[in-house]
């Protein structure tokens, strides 16, 4: 017995030197969206004919947050009264329509436009909001912004009475609803963008760095980010029911204060377009005429965002401008989807991969393992996620130009080394559009293969010279 086991070592020892020797290497393969080898043909992209009076424009695909056209998309602007949305959908995640404010002095004496709210008045949430959005009320997104802002101030702040705030005690609630403002922002990924006014009205101020030092911020946004913020207030905030019936509503009436308030929706785009979902203007003298608006069309979303788009006179600018890039976007993009035959990665042309230190049914044989593609909407914990995304990336469609092709890449392990479990990630496929990924799927192993270890040795000499 001791001879056997002394062939067992034996044989095993030199089968364990040869399988170690072999290393992990990644397989990555790009996979030609045409495969027949043929060019993409001449296409001349309608965008070229576009001619916007604003200085920044964005078109954005509110389902997946990519700008279809840009047009200094990225600058940095003022951007006026269009900052409401963001006030409106803060209010709306952090207070009840039914509740009543106090209306502080501070509030009360905002520049126009205003509804001429004063101190010391108490008003319905709602009935702001309205005032807010259609009228584009100064003084009520103050009222609005104290309202949210002190609850996050000191406890003396908290329980003394709006009504009574000195400007300073109610610049510093407005600051904090600020912050909610910019944290939102920030959440959202957009990095040009801070909040510094609820009402959009031009402000600059200073902002203590990590450093001790101190930099100058604007009240700004840019184009492509001002689109994105839309995109969320009609379809990703829980309240984004609330926010379309308060900016879709023509005109709104109510009584306060032995008062008789009328509102009515200065977003003409709504009854410009079929489709229109939403929108708020915007002017001051630095942003000129700004404008951000939504359009639903045949189940795509899309999201017109315009900075400096003209002064006076020019305030029609902003609606043959947000026309025109609608128009585009209905006109030339489409979904396309990445699980369609042609599209979609097939999976026969992914080989077992083979497994060193691995345990076979016969002894000096090569260990395998067979892989799958598991999407990642399939996927489950026991599927290790991409090292270079944070979230999953699970989109089975995206909309695209015409002309627009989608790229697939794969890469894979060419060797593991045992153990290996079923369901372990061995390796990726990217599928991607102007270099930016939207779907990822896994290839993960099928089977479980064991590590060589000297029981399993003996066995296999002991059957192979017994037998």
């Amino acid at each position: 017995m001791r001879t056997k086991k002394s062939i067992g070592g034996f044989f095993c020892a030199l089968f364990l030197l040869s399988a170690i020797a072999v290393q992990t290497v990644w397989a990555a393969q790009p996979i030609n969206p045409q495969p027949d080898g043929s060019q993409q043909e001449d296409y001349e992209d309608p965008a070229s004919d576009i001619s916007l009076y604003a200085t920044a424009a964005a078109l954005l695909d509110a389902d997946s947050g990519r700008v279809l056209y840009g047009k200094n998309a990225d600058t940095p602007m003022a951007m006026a009264s269009t900052t409401k949305i963001m006030t409106c959908i803060q209010v709306l995640e952090n207070a009840s329509l039914d509740e009543t404010l106090t209306v502080s002095a501070y509030a009360a004496s905002m520049p126009q436009v205003k509804l001429y709210i004063k101190k010391g008045e108490e008003y319905a949430v709602r009935d702001l909001l309205y005032s807010l959005m259609l009228e584009s009320h100064n003084d009520s997104a103050v009222a609005l912004a104290e309202h949210v802002g002190r609850s996050l101030l000191s406890e003396e702040l908290r329980n003394k009475p709006v009504s009574e705030y000195t400007a300073e005690e109610s610049r510093q609630a407005v600051a904090a609803f600020a912050g909610l403002m910019n944290a939102k922002a920030e959440e959202l990924g957009c990095v040009n963008t801070w909040f510094i006014t609820p009402n959009g009205l031009d402000a600059t101020e200073e902002t203590a760095m990590p450093d001790g030092s101190l930099v100058t911020k604007e009240h700004c946004t840019t184009a492509a980010e001002l689109a994105r913020i839309m995109a969320y207030c009609i379809g990703e905030s829980d309240h984004s029911g609330d926010f379309l019936a308060i900016t879709q509503t023509p005109s709104y009436s109510f009584y306060a204060n032995g008062r008789s308030f009328s509102c009515t929706n200065h977003n003409a785009f709504l009854n410009m377009m079929d489709g229109a979902l939403s929108g708020k203007t915007g002017f001051t003298n630095k942003a000129g005429y700004c404008y951000v608006g939504a359009l639903e069309s045949e189940g795509r979303v899309f999201v017109v965002a315009l900075l400096a788009c003209g002064w006076p006179n020019n305030k029609s600018y902003k609606w043959s401008d947000t026309r025109e890039l609608m128009e585009y976007g209905i006109e030339n993009f489409s979904y396309k989807s990445f699980t369609e035959k042609g599209v979609a990665f097939d999976e026969s042309g992914l080989n077992p991969i083979p497994v060193s230190e691995g345990q076979t049914e016969i002894l000096g044989e090569t260990a395998y393992t067979s892989v799958e593609i598991v999407g990642r909407d399939e996927s489950t914990d026991e599927h290790t996620p991409s090292e270079d995304s944070a979230e999953p990336l699970d989109r089975s469609q995206l909309l695209m130009r015409t002309d627009e092709k989608i790229q697939v890449d794969y890469k894979v392990e060419e060797q593991l080394t045992a153990p290996v479990e079923s369901g372990t990630r061995v390796g990726v496929i990217e599928y991607s559009v102007g270099g930016t990924v939207y779907r990822r799927e896994d290839i993960v192993t099928t089977d479980t293969v064991e590590r060589i270890d000297l029981r399993w040795c003996v066995h296999k000499v002991l059957q192979r010279f017994l037998l």
